[in-house]
C-alpha cells in the first residue's frame, strides 16, 4: 500500500485476462505500446489535448484507444475510468515531471513498479542517500555555494530532461544563473564521457545475474544529445557568448546508441546490483526498468550522477533490441520487457511484487 492506495484491493479487482497497458502519450510511449502489442495486451494512450496525429505514422505502436485530458494534473480525475478499463499504467519521465511525485503517489490506479521509487529518484538528497549508501561513487556535493572553487554542475530536482541545469565556476556565476525558489543540488563537474545504462530487475527469476533473489538484466546504453551545450563551444568561449546573451543549455533533444568497452561491463552490472540492494534497504525495492546515469573518466573511474527508477527515453533507439538485449532474447525492447514481466506476474499470481 502506498499512502491511501490499497494496491492489494486494486489487484484483486483486476481482470487478469483482460488487462490494458496504458501510459501518457509522450516520452517513451511508442515503444511501450509497441512492446505491449507484441505481447498481446490491449493499449490505451492518455493524451493531453487531442490524440496526437503522429501515431498514425507508426501503426505498430499506435494505442488501440485514447483518453484525452486538458492538462497533466487531470490525470488524477480519470482514475475511475482507468480502473473501469482494467488498466495498468506504465509511468515514465513525463508523468514524474508534470504530475508530480505527491500526486503520483496518491493516484488511485495500478502502476508498474514500486511507485515509492520515484520519490527517491526525484529528490536529490534522498537519491544521494540511496546511491552512496549502496556504495556507488557520486560526484562530490557542494552544500554551500560559497565553497565553489572550480567547475560545478547545478541541477534542479525532478525529471526535467536537463532543463535549467548550468555550469558555474565561481560564486558569482552561480548567483547569476540560479533560479529563486527552486530546489537544487550543486555537485562537482566530473570531466569524462557520459553513459546512460538501462537495466531491468525481475523478482521472478534467479537463474541469471542474481540480486536479492531475482535477476538483473542489462538491456542497452545510450548517450544524450543536449542543446546547446554539445555545439555552443564552436562559437567561442562561454564568457564571450554570455556577454551577447547566449547561454549553454543541457536540454535533452535526442539519444545515441552506445556500446561500452567490455572491460567496464562487470563493474556496470555490479553498480546496478548495488542500486537494487540499496532500494530494498531504503524503500522496499525497485523492480522493472531503471537507468544509472554515469560519467567515465580517462582513468576509467565511474561516477553515478543520477538514477531514473523507471523507463527512460534513452531506451527509445532500441525498439527491436540492442547489442546487449540481443544476448538476453531477440527483439527485446525495454517496453516489451515490461509487458513480458506483467504477463509473467499474471501467470505466477505474483502481481503484488511488480505493481503498486
Amino acid at each position: 500500500m502506498v499512502s491511501g492506495i490499497d494496491s492489494a484491493k486494486l489487484i484483486s479487482d483486476l481482470d487478469k485476462d483482460n488487462i490494458t497497458i496504458a501510459t501518457v502519450c509522450s516520452h517513451s510511449s511508442l515503444q511501450i505500446f509497441h512492446g505491449a502489442k507484441l505481447e498481446g495486451f490491449k493499449t490505451l494512450g492518455i493524451s493531453v489535448g487531442e490524440p496526437p496525429k503522429y501515431y498514425d505514422a507508426f501503426p505498430l505502436a499506435k494505442p488501440d484507444e485514447f483518453i484525452s485530458i486538458e492538462k497533466y494534473s487531470d490525470l488524477a480525475n480519470i482514475s475511475d475510468e482507468l480502473r473501469k478499463r482494467n488498466c495498468v499504467v506504465v509511468p515514465h519521465g513525463s508523468v514524474v515531471q508534470y504530475l508530480g511525485v505527491d500526486a503520483f503517489e496518491e493516484w488511485n490506479v495500478l502502476t508498474f513498479g514500486n511507485r515509492l521509487a520515484l520519490r527517491w529518484e526525484s529528490d536529490r538528497n534522498l537519491e544521494r542517500k540511496w546511491l552512496e549508501g549502496a556504495g556507488l561513487k557520486m560526484p562530490t556535493e557542494i552544500l554551500d555555494a560559497n565553497d565553489i572553487s572550480g567547475p560545478v554542475l547545478v541541477k534542479y530536482h525532478g525529471a526535467s530532461g536537463g532543463r535549467g541545469y548550468f555550469i558555474a565556476r565561481s560564486v558569482a556565476e552561480f548567483e547569476e544563473n540560479i533560479q529563486e525558489g527552486v530546489k537544487f543540488t550543486i555537485q562537482e563537474y566530473v570531466l569524462g564521457t557520459r553513459y546512460y545504462i538501462h537495466y531491468f530487475y525481475t523478482p521472478f527469476s534467479n537463474d541469471g545475474y542474481t540480486v536479492q533473489n531475482g535477476n538483473l538484466e542489462m538491456l542497452s546504453a545510450d548517450r544524450r544529445d543536449e542543446s546547446n551545450i554539445d555545439e555552443i563551444y564552436k562559437l567561442g568561449s562561454q564568457e564571450k557568448l554570455k556577454s551577447v546573451g547566449m547561454y549553454p543549455s543541457f536540454v535533452v533533444t535526442g539519444n545515441i546508441p552506445v556500446i561500452l568497452r567490455e572491460s567496464l561491463v562487470p563493474r556496470v552490472l555490479e553498480m546496478g546490483a548495488n542500486a537494487i540492494k540499496g532500494s530494498f534497504e531504503k524503500f522496499g525495492g525497485m523492480v522493472g526498468a531503471f537507468c544509472l546515469e554515469t560519467v567515465v573518466t580517462d582513468q576509467l573511474d565511474i561516477r553515478v550522477f543520477e538514477i531514473s527508477a523507471r523507463i527512460v527515453a534513452g531506451t527509445n533507439p532500441f525498439p527491436s533490441g540492442s547489442p546487449y538485449s540481443d544476448f538476453v532474447a531477440p527483439g527485446l525492447s525495454t517496453g516489451r520487457r515490461i509487458a513480458q514481466e506483467l504477463k509473467r506476474g499474471i501467470e505466477l499470481d505474483r502481481l503484488d511484487e511488480i505493481l503498486s
